[in-house]
């Protein structure tokens, strides 16, 4: 037998394997082993395979991921044992994302939909709204634009985070905002938090803000062609914009300052771009959050010094 098919005869496609295996414990530490010798990609809420294993089989037997340790002896019946080894093969097989397969990802310490329609969320973003976009922001924002929202985790973890502001969430796809609306049912913020399908600023005529908050596509097109499966997965609108990936964010510059109100901030992430954002606009005084947490390439101005339109 070749080394190939070696490794093929203790994989995922070999159902009478994991009938053998009986507890949560188990199941994770085969699930990390066969992720870790396919080799796949970690990024979207975990960077190794045991943590990936741990929330796959979670998930799948629907356990909170905070579960104490006494979980890991706990059996699997048949039929989660048939759902964890379809995950995984998707996971290894079809270079899912996790939360594509699962449905569900967390930000900011909660719980998203999401579909292949949106990003899996991973912005820092989430640590900038956990501060309250201290010590930029001098007071309450009545209202906030989470532009280019895609599943809504920015615009509806601001919403939650001031809780009397009201917040549009916007995107260029009908699908993003579909998924959008769902979560704003979810976190209970509909009442407040409203989708408006738009290209950049072109359907928010007559609007205003005191906080935008965008997080547009920003990847170069050389790192889109050379990004691993998990994020081919992923909408190529929400990743790539342009030769150095910030076609989205000129247009968002040249015209935020007609959307904010007297004082109000633009934040603007556009992670690995940063340097090239500074190239093209040189004349701007950008001011880069600092992130304790990881992350990098958020952008903060003032509307007094974003460039009239």
């Amino acid at each position: 037998m070749s080394a190939e098919q070696d490794l093929h005869s203790a994989d995922t496609r070999t159902p009478d394997q994991y009938l053998t295996l009986q507890t949560i414990g188990d199941f994770i530490r085969w699930c990390s082993s066969e992720m870790t010798r396919h080799q796949v990609y970690f990024g979207h809420g975990s960077d190794n395979a045991w943590d990936e294993a741990t929330f796959l089989v979670l998930s799948a037997v629907a356990q909170p991921l905070d579960s104490s340790p006494e979980l890991l002896h706990l059996r699997l019946v048949p039929a989660e044992k048939h759902r964890v080894a379809h995950w995984l093969r998707r996971r290894i097989d079809d270079r899912l994302p996790l939360p594509y397969i699962s449905g569900e990802a967390w930000f900011g310490g909660l719980p998203f939909t999401v579909t292949r329609d949106v990003l899996v969320p991973r912005s820092p973003f989430a640590e900038v709204l956990a501060e309250r976009c201290a010590p930029w922001l001098q007071q309450e924002p009545g209202t906030i634009l989470d532009m280019c929202t895609g599943s809504g985790c920015i615009g509806i973890l601001a919403a939650l985070e001031f809780e009397q502001a009201l917040v549009d969430l916007v995107d260029i796809s009908p699908a993003a905002l579909a998924v959008a609306r769902r979560n704003c049912e979810r976190h209970r913020v509909d009442d407040r938090v409203r989708t408006v399908q738009s290209d950049g600023f072109d359907a928010l005529s007559g609007r205003c803000y005191d906080l935008i908050l965008a997080n547009p596509p920003y990847v170069d097109a050389e790192d889109l062609a050379d990004m691993p499966p998990e994020y081919q997965a992923e909408p190529a609108l929400a990743l790539g914009s342009g030769a150095d990936g910030l076609d989205l964010s000129r247009r968002l510059l040249a015209q935020a300052r007609d959307y904010l109100h007297p004082g109000g901030l633009l934040l603007l992430e556009v992670g690995n771009s940063a340097a090239a954002l500074e190239s093209a606009f040189p004349e701007l005084p950008f001011t880069w959050l600092e992130l304790a947490d990881g992350g990098h390439g958020i952008a903060l101005l003032r509307r007094e010094e974003l460039p009239a339109a």
